[in-house]
């Protein structure tokens, strides 16, 4: 890629919805035109984690994440590199990841909870979008994911929620809203939200294919 890609970067608490809309957001974009890097796979080892005052290990600090890797990554895929990242499995963290291969695309979404918080990261990006959703929307919604997908009882979900999810979200992520471009409500859905983005994002692509033409 001869210019630079264009970066998205998109926060939101746990059960906000950044999954489903991201899905939302690629599969209006040819994929050879944009790219996803998630927070969630640069997850340090569990050893490597913090607890809290009950010997639970806290997977929502800052540095339960390997922020210089992520960096790294992100500057690689800007210079026309692909990357290989380890797939982290939430309902195993200890077993052996699955390794995807990222290739550079025009269009560059990065996604987590620190995205914004991580400077060097939130420096780089044109395009900041905050999706917020009411704390008892997403909590329910919380408990019926990690229920589903990763057999978690309620009480534990409500326990990480309280101690751990909560407080990180107020200090590491609340802070960054007003720095948004774009504040999405996903109370119900985040259909609006996703037609602006997508415009958005396509218009990009033929100003980017048009420059990557003439250059």
């Amino acid at each position: 890629m001869n210019e630079k890609p264009y970066l998205v970067g998109i926060v939101g608490g746990s059960g906000s919805g950044k999954s489903s809309f991201i899905n939302a957001l690629k599969a209006s974009l040819p994929n050879e035109h944009i790219t996803v890097v998630s927070q969630d796979n640069y997850y340090l080892p569990i050893d490597q984690q913090k607890k809290d005052e009950n010997g639970w290990v806290n997977f929502d600090l800052p540095s339960s994440i390997d922020r210089q890797a992520f960096y790294n990554d992100l500057q690689k895929l800007m210079n026309g590199q692909s990357i290989e990242i380890h797939e982290y499995n939430f309902n195993n963290a200890t077993s052996a990841p699955q390794v995807i291969k990222i290739e550079p695309t025009p269009i560059i979404i990065m996604e987590g909870l620190f995205v914004m918080h991580y400077t060097e990261i939130a420096d780089l990006l044109d395009l900041k979008l905050y999706i917020e959703v009411d704390e008892e929307i997403k909590l329910a919604r919380r408990i019926n994911r990690d229920a589903t997908e990763r057999g978690y009882p309620e009480e534990e979900v409500r326990y990480q929620w309280e101690h751990h999810v909560l407080p990180s979200f107020q200090q590491y992520l609340l802070p960054y809203r007003s720095q948004a471009h774009l504040i999405i409500n996903n109370n119900i859905n985040f259909n609006k939200g996703l037609m602006v983005i997508k415009n958005h994002l396509k218009a990009q692509a033929k100003i980017m294919a048009g420059a990557s033409i003439r250059a």
